[in-house]
């Protein structure tokens, strides 16, 4: 017995089944460096079309969280199944340094720093945190130009940046102007709409009356006004009602005669706890117009306007008007020349110009209670309830915002809305809602507040004259980058006024303010700093990808910026993809959302326990278009179809140890089932081909996957098997074998290298030791193994193996025959029946050893115990076993591998 097992074919490779990713990964990484793989990919594909794929600048602050993770993989499945498609794909990564994040914390760390020490330092983390996470990118396999990648930071983008803002000024888009914009209190700087974080909060919503002082309801009745920032009031100029909404002059118990809308009226009358209410006319909204009411507590009168934002989904219909801290305010305010009043500094507290002394100081949020009972001191309180709503928070400070009216430079959005809608109309957006997400934002967003009070930021690079004046030339700005391009903008603080205006060609008396511009500008102008600067990249770029959240961050600063500097998008695609969420708490996952989350965030966690390999399959496994669901769990299963996976290729390469490729298989010694196998290739491979064109990284996973566990491993494997051990080492059958298997390793792994990259380096450096995967070019459909009639064929007979199964199954539960392979199975089919075309191999298919197949005017099997006995080398009972003298315990096939062995031997 040990003889004969020494002259089976059995598997051998040095690929070993343990897959060690987390020793493993690190080598292969080491290899690719220092052979320069990134470089010798673009050098391989220097004369093909190019695809660019441009890489939104992760935040300099933190390590690598799984968020940011599935961003980066995603990119880098595009990058390289773009490149094994034949295209040119560079990819130069960067990142977004400047801004409030790490500012903050370096502020936070140590106070009374000067702005040149806090930029120093805030120059230091940052730098530190592109380190950590450029390591950690590397890691999960992620290949670019991770030595030469673009910074926000540097003085050269820096310089593209203030070029920009000189482009904006010279195209009239620029102006300053006092108006409300969103406030962090918490960070004493203005914010960008996608800097703001909305939370459940629970706010003293109050009703409030203003008696009118003129008109025909004069001394006779009062306005009642809604409002849950009762701190406001002390700025309110007037009142807003909506011109064609009824309202009514009612008597209501306790209250005497007030104006309220007529729809909300019972509702008010229940809130103000009144028993009772009697309408005494009915009239429009714009009836009041121009209609004045004294001011609570001050000495001032508020008159009433008509405004169409007024609606009657709560309150009274009659909305209290504070120019100096509200959107619709500031314009009612403008259009009908109010004064924009807006109490209050820099920390949220009132200034002088409140009004009321005692308030002088105060936080404008802790302040609500003492207005409130000021308004019940002076009897205008009607009623007090607590309104719970989703309210604008800081998204580093946490604290509420409030919306004040301060000096700002804007960006005048409505001279760019109506290109830049065409702009998202000629985008693809995948999937296809981002184009009403990102549409909606853009026909909404009001005029962009592009000056921060900030430190660490690039300056806004604006002189003022001696009368303060602000000094917009473009000529002037453009100096400032010539400037900046050779120090760095620490020379915007370094530098007095003096040097400055000798440097750029103004007055000695002129002066600068050390207010930063909105970091959404720098890195929303990347396609002019990058795109348009770096030799191997092109404008527009093929794709964006990030998270849904940049419909109002990055994806709309692109577009914003490049319509204003291009007159089109940055991007002929953009693809969306979900936040990685707790699968348990359906929390999302990311830096500024974590709170008090316990389990392990850091991709580095993973990838040190399961390796990157584990990381970058999950990204396949799922539909990132969605929420993207995460757990440990998850990992834990994923190990099961990694494993599926790298044992299908082992056991192709085990397979292929003594077969030489360059030695051609005829073609005609291919059985059904190898054409079979070359078939279900080629259907895979068009199905790869066009998910990877589409993105669409979850059907290449999932087909991947399906091809291993059940076309290979249940079905090809297992009954070639027989062949490939038993056989002789060289017979036709066995070739035609090795062949069909060293097709599926070659197309299986190049087809899996963008997604497992470091498993398929490995692998096939087992199989082809010449250079790496990551060179090689997808396969091709190959329309000589494409035949959908070998599929349908071998599909029927799988039908007939199922019912031969169940025949089995019966005998032996009857005890007619112990194993599968001591059965004589009687196979009737009809006449027409594709097994007939087939006859010589059917054993092999159906795993028999004694088939007897005859004509039958239906499918019918009969099962037996097989009389012939049994072979001791392949186990198949065969009639001729005991008939060959030199060979009594095998069968004919057996006796002559045999004795080929000992000849060779």
């Amino acid at each position: 017995m040990s003889s004969y097992k020494d002259t089976l074919n059995l598997p051998k490779t040095d690929f070993p089944m343990k897959a060690g990713l987390t020793t493993r990964e690190p080598e292969i990484l080491k290899k690719w460096e220092e052979s320069g793989l990134y470089e010798r990919i673009q050098e391989a594909r220097k004369d093909a079309p190019v695809y660019v794929l441009h890489d939104g600048p992760p935040f300099a602050n933190g390590d690598v969280h799984m968020g940011t993770a599935l961003n980066k993989v995603l990119k880098d499945f595009v990058v390289k199944s773009r490149s094994m498609s034949g295209f040119r794909a560079p990819y130069v990564p960067g990142w977004d340094c400047h801004g409030l994040p790490i500012e903050f914390k370096v502020v936070k760390e140590s106070k009374g720093l000067s702005p040149v020490e806090i930029r120093k330092r805030s120059e230091e983390y940052a730098r530190k945190f592109i380190d950590i996470q450029r390591r950690q990118f590397r890691r999960l396999g992620v290949l670019g130009t991770w030595e030469h990648p673009y910074l926000t930071l540097a003085p050269g983008y820096e310089a593209e940046i203030v070029r920009s803002f000189a482009k904006f000024v010279e195209n009239g888009l620029v102006y300053q102007s006092k108006k409300p914009v969103l406030w962090s209190t918490g960070a004493q700087t203005a914010l960008a709409e996608a800097e703001v974080e909305y939370q459940d909060k629970t706010s003293p919503a109050i009703f409030v009356k203003f008696a009118v002082t003129s008109g025909p309801f004069a001394d006779k009745a009062s306005i009642v006004i809604w409002t849950t920032t009762p701190w406001t009031l002390p700025a309110n100029l007037a009142i807003a009602v909506h011109p064609e909404h009824n309202y009514v002059r009612a008597t209501v118990e306790g209250l005497g005669d007030v104006i309220v809308a007529q729809a909300l009226l019972e509702n008010f009358v229940k809130v103000a706890g009144a028993s009772s209410s009697q309408v005494h006319e009915a009239f429009a909204g714009a009836d009041l117009e121009g209609t004045k009411a004294k001011h609570p507590f001050l000495d001032r009168e508020a008159t009433v306007y008509t405004a169409d934002f007024v609606t009657l989904d709560t309150g009274t219909g009659a909305v209290h008007i504070a120019p100096g801290h509200g959107e619709d305010d500031y314009l009612l305010g403008r259009q009908k020349g109010l004064t924009l009043l807006s109490p209050v500094d820099d920390n949220g507290c009132f200034t002088e110009d409140v009004g009321v002394p005692e308030l002088i100081g105060k936080y404008v949020f802790k302040a609500n209670e003492r207005v409130i009972e000021i308004l019940a001191e002076r009897g205008a309180l009607v009623a007090r309830e607590d309104y719970q709503h989703s309210y604008p928070h800081c998204w580093r400070s946490k604290t509420p915002v409030i919306f004040r009216a301060i000096e700002q430079f804007f960006i005048r959005i409505d001279d760019l809305r109506g290109k830049a809608l065409e702009a998202v109309d000629s985008t693809t957006w995948l999937p296809h809602w981002g184009r009403n997400r990102i549409r909606g934002t853009v026909e909404s967003r009001p005029d962009w507040c592009i000056s921060r009070q900030r430190t660490w930021g690039v300056p806004l690079p604006v002189f003022y004259d001696a009368s303060g004046a602000p000094i917009l030339d473009p000529d002037v700005i453009r100096k400032v980058a010539d400037v900046i391009a050779e120090k760095g903008t620490n020379a915007w603080f370094e530098l007095n006024d003096a040097e400055w205006a000798a440097l750029v060609g103004l007055p000695a008396t002129i002066s600068r303010r050390n207010d930063t511009l909105d970091v959404w500008i720098d890195s929303g102008v990347s396609h002019q700093a990058v795109l348009r600067t770096h030799p191997d990249l092109q404008f527009p770029a093929d794709l964006y990808i990030e998270a849904t959240d940049q419909h109002r961050g990055w994806f709309q600063s692109s577009l914003m910026t490049s319509v204003a500097l291009n007159g089109v998008a940055p991007y002929k695609a953009v693809l969306t993809h979900g936040f990685v969420v707790d699968v348990d708490t359906k929390k999302k996952i990311s830096k500024s959302s974590q709170g008090g989350y316990q389990k392990p965030t850091e991709a580095e966690h993973y990838v040190n326990k399961y390796g990157a390999d584990l990381l970058r399959l999950w990204v396949s496994s799922i539909n990132f278009t969605d929420d993207v669901p995460f757990s440990e769990e998850i990992f834990t299963r994923l190990t099961d179809a990694y494993r599926r996976i790298r044992n299908t290729l082992r056991i192709l390469l085990a397979n292929l140890h003594d077969f030489d490729a360059a030695v051609p298989v005829p073609e005609e010694s291919l059985t059904l089932v190898d054409r079979w196998i070359l078939a279900r290739l080629q259907n895979l491979v068009a199905t790869c081909r066009d998910a990877y064109d589409k993105l669409e990284f979850h059907r290449v996973y999932h087909s991947v996957n399906q091809f291993c566990a059940v076309d290979l491993s249940s079905l090809y494997v297992d009954i070639t098997k027989d062949r490939l051990y038993c056989d002789a080492a060289s017979s036709a059958r066995r070739r035609a074998t090795q062949f069909a298997m060293h097709q599926v390793f070659d197309t299986l792994t190049r087809l899996l290298a963008p997604i497992l990259s470091f498993t398929t380096e490995e692998a096939w450096g087992y199989f082809d030791g010449r250079d790496s995967i990551h060179l090689q070019l997808f396969p091709v459909v190959d329309p000589k193994w494409k035949n959908d009639e070998v599929i349908a064929t071998f599909d029927h007979l799988l039908a007939l193996r199922g019912n031969i199964t169940q025949a089995l199954e019966s005998a032996q539960k009857g005890g007619v025959i112990g194993g599968t392979l001591e059965a004589r199975v009687d196979l009737a089919v009809p006449a027409d029946d594709a097994a007939h075309a087939v006859k010589a191999e059917l054993d092999e298919i159906f795993i028999l050893s004694d088939l007897h197949l005859h004509t039958g005017t239906e499918i019918a099997v009969d099962v037996a115990k097989t009389t012939n006995r049994k072979c001791e080398r392949c186990w198949r009972f065969r009639p001729e076993v005991g008939s060959i003298s030199a060979h009594p315990e095998l069968c004919g096939r057996c006796a002559e591998a045999v004795d080929l062995f000992a000849a060779v031997k």
